[in-house]
């Protein structure tokens, strides 16, 4: 009786975990650079005093995401830019470490910094990346980051950096509570000039929303199992005492 109670019960919490996950993909369908996550479970036997396995648990495994690119949509905003195939914006997090993104909305700060959109600095290849007031701003495909002057000698672009660019590989990365990937060393990827952008579009997210709510159907349908099952464990206990009373 125990076996199945313990079962369905580890069954219902990691399936009400997986709820949860698919929930805030469904969340962040509409977030720019965002990668969906997914749980993977496994199977933990449970050894009885006899030697044998009586039961089998589930436990949380790992939590992945899922690094397939998403759609691009164009802006034309000279600030926006989308990562073209694999690859990721350096940002400086402003505690000696740096970190990476898909979301290439930036913007520039009063002091002429440029920024990501929730104001961490886009980290520079050769250091941080300083915009003169007053000039329009453009960025290349290999994210070198020019000005030219709205008055003046418009024709004269002056380059004022170029954004770190990196590639490292997805087995080595791990995404924060903040949204951002990091290396799970904790140091630093190298710049990989094979890297490219594409200037005034954005990557939308990743996430399938129908399949996403597809998902979360189907948990709630398992979890509603799970439940039963519970339901089934108390009603077959309670006839047994009542046999054990009659005995």
């Amino acid at each position: 009786m125990d076996g199945l109670i313990y079962t369905a019960m580890t069954g219902a919490k990691q399936i009400m975990e997986q709820q949860a996950t698919a929930t805030n993909n469904l969340a962040n369908v509409s977030t720019t650079g965002f990668r969906a996550q997914y749980d993977s479970f496994r199977a933990i036997p449970v050894v009885g005093g006899s030697g044998s396995n009586t039961r089998t648990f589930v436990v949380d495994s790992t939590t992945g995401s899922n690094f397939a690119p998403g759609p691009l949509q164009q802006t034309g905003n000279n600030l926006d830019v989308a990562v073209q195939g694999s690859g990721w914006i350096a940002v400086d997090m402003g505690n000696g470490t740096e970190a990476y993104t898909r979301n290439g909305s930036l913007r520039v700060n009063s002091n002429g910094e440029l920024q990501t959109w929730d104001g961490h600095a886009v980290l520079g290849v050769n250091g941080p990346i300083t915009l003169p007031p007053g000039e329009k701003v453009q960025i290349g495909v290999d994210g070198t980051v020019s000005s030219i002057p709205e008055t003046g000698v418009m024709s004269s672009v002056n380059v004022q950096g170029q954004i770190k660019l990196v590639n490292p590989p997805t087995s080595t990365l791990v995404r924060g509570d903040d949204g951002y990937f990091r290396l799970a060393s904790g140091k630093p990827a190298d710049a990989d000039p094979a890297v490219k952008l594409v200037s005034g579009a954005l990557e939308g997210s990743n996430v399938n929303a129908v399949s996403a709510m597809v998902d979360i159907i189907n948990m709630s349908q398992q979890f509603s199992i799970q439940m039963k099952l519970l339901t089934n464990a108390e009603n077959d206990e309670s006839k047994a005492s009542q046999l054990m009373t009659l005995a």
